[in-house]
Parts: C-alpha cells; structure tokens; sequence
C-alpha cells in the first residue's frame, strides 16, 4: 500500500512537471526557459489617422479609450498536446529495492507513458468572420485549440495556417459579426512613439500594459528573419500572439517574445512588425504555408577589418562565403568573395538584410543583383529560386569551422536558451565533429570557451585570428566554462 502511494505520488508530480513544461516551452518563445490580390479586404487597414494633443498620451485617457474598443478583439488561447512521460516498467513486490526489477527492466522494457500537457497564449482577430492571428510557437503541435473571446463564449479553432520562420499563425472559429484590430504600418514606427500591448500574461485575461518602441530592427537570433520591434511594454508569458497598439488604435506587431533572467518582464520585448506579417498572410490564409525565394549563398556580416581586404568604400552589404553547386546564384554567377549591396532595386546595408529581402521576392522572378567584386561594381542578372526546407542553412550566416574541428557562434538569447547558459557572453561551441582535434579533446556543444593561449576571447573573429597564428604542430590552450564550472582543455600535440 505505501509502494502504490509512493507511485501515485510519482504520476502526479511527472504529470505536474508535463504541464508546467507544456506551458512553458509553447505558451511563450520568450527567450528564457518563459494575418493581394486573392485577398483584399481579408484583413481590416489602418483606420484614418487621429490628431493627438500632448495630454491625450501623457494622462492616459487615449489608453482608456483604445482599451474598451480594442480589448474586445483580443483572445485567449488554450491548446493541449500530447508530451511522452519517462517510461515505467513492472515492479516487484518489494517497491524500489526489490532486487527483481532489473529483472523485469530487462526482459519486459519500459512503457511509454502519455500525458495531456496545456498551454496558454493570446492572439487577436483581424477578419470579423473569425480569423485570428497568433504566433505560431502558441499553437505548434497542438492536438486541440481553444478560443475563448472577451465576452467569455468559447469555439474550438481550425490551424488554417503557420509559418515557423517566422513565428506566426492563423487560425479559425466558426463565428461571424466579430470585432477586429486593424493593421498599421509598422515600417513608420518612431523610436520613443508610444504604444500598449494587450494579451493573457500569465492567464490573466486582457491584461493592458503602456510603454513606448525602444528600438527597430533587433537581431535577437531567433532566424535569419529577425527584425524585431523591441518595446518596454510589459510582456510576460501568455502575452505570446497578442497585438503591439500604436496610437491610432492599429496593430503594428504581435507580441513574441521577452528578454529576461527571470521569468518575467524587466522591460526588453519584442514584436514581429506588421509589415512582415502582411507578407506571409495572404500564402497562409490560401495554402497554409509560405513560399519564400531562394539565391543560394552562404553570407557573412563585414566587418571593418574584411571591408579593407575586399575594397570597400564603406563597411556595408553582405559578404558571399559560399556558393552552393546548382543554386541560382551559381548560375548567375557569383563568387565567394562578392559583396551584395543590392539586390531587385533594394539596398542590402548588413548580411540580416538579404535573406528577409531574398525571401519576400516571387519564386521564378528575373531580378538585378548588384555585386563588389575586387572592388568594382557588378550588375548580375538572377532567377529566383524556392527555398527548400534543407536549404536553409544556405542562406542564414555561417557558423565558422575552425581547423580544431568545431563550429562556434557568439552567445545570442536563442543559443543561451538552448544550452542553459545565463548572464554570460561571449564564443559558445555549437557543435563538434566526430574524431576532430575538439572532439578528442572532450570539447562539447554548450561549452563556453573564455580563454585561447590565455588570452580573452569574446567574439569569433577573435578565436578565428588566434588560430590563424597558431602553428599547425603547436599546441591549443582553452579555458571554457561548462555546467558553470571553468578548466583547461589543450588541444592537439601532446595534448
């Protein structure tokens, strides 16, 4: 009887933990271990502009109005999925010490257990017949969806569509006469422009937070679409999928994501601009997916340093490291070493530039590519392909190999979230390969490396510029950190 307690007990906790995990890992992305011309008029435009005096924003009685107009619109969502459980074998009669339970480990295995883990997340509807924008981390793997709206009715949701890359989905209920949220233009956002953010943290229902855009254009590396609203309007787990409000009453991002060491807000959130989401919907909404463009390149940011050594004028463009075999840009004919500093009639200022324009040009499109090679300007003319799931690596920044046979990045939130590294920077091993130099050494994915031949490193050009210098039979001195503890690692000689 106290052995059936004992595992009684077990499930419960192992089914608690499922849940909490559930929560936390779809509920929000939230970088801690926390919707043309086949559819026009699909989703509602900004409305006409209002004029605003000074004491309209400062004594917050525009907040009052656009939260009674606009809260209604905003939904919660409830989704379960299925989360396999440790395995349980049968037992002896003797509980955990019985000695037979190798026995029956052994010759019977382990069965899988199967827990419903619940999650929650917020979204807002952009069509008045039931559309709903979220992202798409809220409903991921979902075996169920649930919408419940502000007037409290609740309709289980259709998934019409998601688009992993860039975190955003669109989903259905069978309802009509609904409010909406109009779309703004994210692209005329100022930094310093006040903005409030309405969503479900934590559960709590239409929870309405104020604060202003703290910056455009954040790289937080979560893809090689990043271009992220950054906002110090408090947003927490749960607000996940609920809408970024400018001052007119519009959407102008959908909340994604937080950085924090704690779980929850210290005042750094991110959105997904509007003016991305626009791109995607209408291929959401038709086939469910999203179709992008493909050149083909392996890129690489410039730095001071490299604009020197291909003849630069100025440090812009991104720097072409790799062509792959067959690729469109091949057949244009590209060379590693070519900087791309426009492409289809867009200026390309910085390697996270390209793959987002890349990826927004028609599939088959004919298009002006232009080029500094050896420090004259090119114009080349390229097909735009379709990129497929295995190319993607093609088109994102390289990760360096280094001659000690590991890949390494700088620390970023999504690579902290990965590892479990906290509050730390600096070149993280990514990955290493079998039976290099690394590998023999013991070095692992995770592994922070903070010294090379004992000076600091903080960045990959660093590492890659202390080993250029090292002699191919001289031996490699790393200090790294790992599971919070540092040591010594030397890496090929007698090491």
């Amino acid at each position: 009887m106290r052995n059936g307690r004992f595992n009684t007990r077990t499930l419960i906790a192992v089914a608690a933990s499922c849940l909490i995990l559930g929560v936390l890992i779809t509920a929000s992305l939230n970088l801690v271990p926390i919707s043309k011309a086949t559819t026009a008029g699909f989703w509602t435009e900004q409305r006409e502009s209002r004029a605003l005096s000074s004491s309209q924003t400062s004594d917050g009685k525009l907040w009052v109005r656009l939260a009674k107009e606009l809260t209604p619109a905003v939904v919660n969502i409830s989704t379960t999925q299925v989360v396999k459980g440790r395995g349980i074998s049968p037992r002896g009669p003797f509980g955990e010490d019985d000695p037979s339970n190798e026995f029956f480990k052994r010759y019977f295995g382990e069965s899988p257990r199967q827990f419903k883990a619940t999650s929650l997340g917020s979204g807002f509807i952009i069509n008045k017949d039931g559309y709903i924008l979220t992202n798409n981390h809220v409903v991921e793997n979902a075996t169920d969806i649930t919408v419940k709206l502000g007037d409290g009715r609740e309709f289980k949701a259709k998934l019409i569509g998601r688009d992993p890359k860039t975190d955003i989905a669109l989903i259905k209920i069978e309802v009509s006469s609904l409010p909406v949220i109009p779309f703004g233009d994210s692209d005329k956002l100022e930094v310093g422009e006040p903005v409030m953010a309405i969503g479900n943290p934590f559960g709590l229902s239409q929870t309405v937070t104020t604060g202003i855009v703290s910056a455009k254009g954040r790289f937080i590396g979560e893809g090689p679409y990043d271009n992220f609203i950054q906002t110090d309007a408090s947003i927490n787990r749960g607000n996940s999928g609920g809408p970024l409000i400018n001052t007119n009453g519009e959407a102008v991002g959908v909340n994604t994501a937080i950085l924090s060491p704690t779980g929850g807000s210290i005042g750094i959130g991110f959105a997904i601009p509007i003016a991305m989401i626009k791109e995607v919907l209408p291929q959401l909404k038709e086939r469910g997916q999203v179709t992008r463009g493909w050149l083909g390149v392996a890129i690489q940011p410039i730095t001071p340093e490299l604009g020197k050594r291909f003849s630069l004028k100025q440090a812009n463009g991104a720097l072409v490291s790799d062509v792959m075999e067959g690729s469109p840009a091949e057949h244009a004919g590209v060379k590693p070493g070519d900087v791309i500093v426009e492409f289809d009639g867009k200026n390309v200022k910085s390697s996270t530039d390209l793959p987002h324009i890349v990826a927004s040009t028609p599939v088959g499109k004919d298009v002006a590519m232009k080029v500094i090679r050896d420090g004259a300007e090119l114009t080349l003319r390229i097909k735009v392909g379709e990129l497929k799931e295995e190319q993607m690596a093609a088109i994102t920044p390289s990760s360096p190999k280094t001659k000690l046979g590991i890949d390494i990045q700088e620390l970023n939130p999504a690579l902290s979230r990965k590892f479990g590294i906290k509050g730390e920077k600096g070149v993280v091993v990514t990955e290493v390969e079998p039976e290099s130099p690394g590998d023999a050494a013991g070095l692992q994915p995770g592994d922070l490396i903070l010294e090379i031949n004992r000076v600091k490193v903080t960045t990959v050009n660093q590492v890659k510029r202390i080993l250029e210098k090292t002699k191919p039979d001289e031996p490699t001195l790393l200090l790294i950190k790992r599971d919070g503890g540092t040591r010594y690692v030397v890496i090929g000689a007698d090491g």
